[in-house]
């Protein structure tokens, strides 16, 4: 699956799921540009992984929920770059809380940087797609997306919203030769995961058939799949990385 000569952007790649796809990209050999919202220290780091298999690696903050900076981390990508050929849209955040308890601050905060990032984001590479008549869009969705979860009603819909939003792009731009997925994660060893209390975790792996967290490994490995020229043939797909949960 080489990616040698490709282009790529991650949102929120400067940690977790975010920060193993944009490695794993570059050490398929595409140039990598990731995105961050604060912590500039993590985002160096992981530019400076990706350069260890010699292929060119940026950085760039941004906020994914406003337009005016996603307009800017997609202009200084390409003038350093060049046109994007794969899109991952990586970056979410989530802020729990039961319905009747949820603010609805916490709702449009979650909804806006989910969802409208991904369409703000896709929106805007897509035009260069077009006009080359190629791309890969990867969008990161969760199970949550697709089952619901408890205290998570407002990550719950931004998810289901990019299953949707997926289905609906990819019919869109099926004609021009550019793929649209999603990836839904179940439960992966992040810094979020490791944060749960131990018999809060043993509760939730005993809720996976094959009694164990995924690794952030396991949803590059298919974020590589779907950006190489093996995955030609598929578009509109959510492919649920949950060692089985969702079935």
């Amino acid at each position: 699956m080489d990616l040698s000569g490709k282009i790529a952007l991650v949102t929120g790649g400067s940690r977790g799921i975010g920060r193993e796809i944009a490695i794993e990209l570059a050490k398929h050999g595409a140039s990598i540009a990731i995105s961050y919202v604060s912590n500039e220290e993590k985002a160096i780091e992981v530019i400076e992984s990706i350069q260890e298999y010699s292929v060119k690696a940026m950085c760039v903050k941004a906020d994914v929920s406003r337009e005016e900076e996603v307009e800017r981390l997609v202009d200084t990508v390409k003038k350093q770059l060049g046109p994007i050929d794969i899109l991952v849209n990586n970056a979410g955040i989530n802020m729990d809380a039961l319905l009747i308890r949820m603010k609805t601050q916490e709702w449009d905060q979650v909804i806006d940087t989910n969802l409208k990032g991904t369409y703000l984001c896709t929106r805007l590479v897509a035009k260069d797609m077009l006009k080359k008549r190629y791309g890969k869009i990867i969008n990161i969705t969760s199970v949550a997306g697709v089952a619901g979860n408890i205290g998570q009603s407002n990550y719950s819909a931004s998810k289901a919203g990019i299953i949707g939003f997926t289905k609906a792009v990819a019919k869109e731009l099926a004609s021009r030769n550019i793929n649209v997925n999603a990836i839904a994660p179940g439960l992966i060893e992040t810094d979020m995961a490791q944060a749960l209390k131990e018999e809060i975790r043993e509760s939730l792996i005993k809720s996976v058939p094959m009694g164990r967290l995924g690794s952030p490994k396991d949803i590059a490995n298919i974020v590589v799949f779907l950006a190489s020229d093996k995955s030609d043939y598929i578009t509109g797909q959510t492919i649920n990385v949950d060692g089985g949960m969702i079935m």
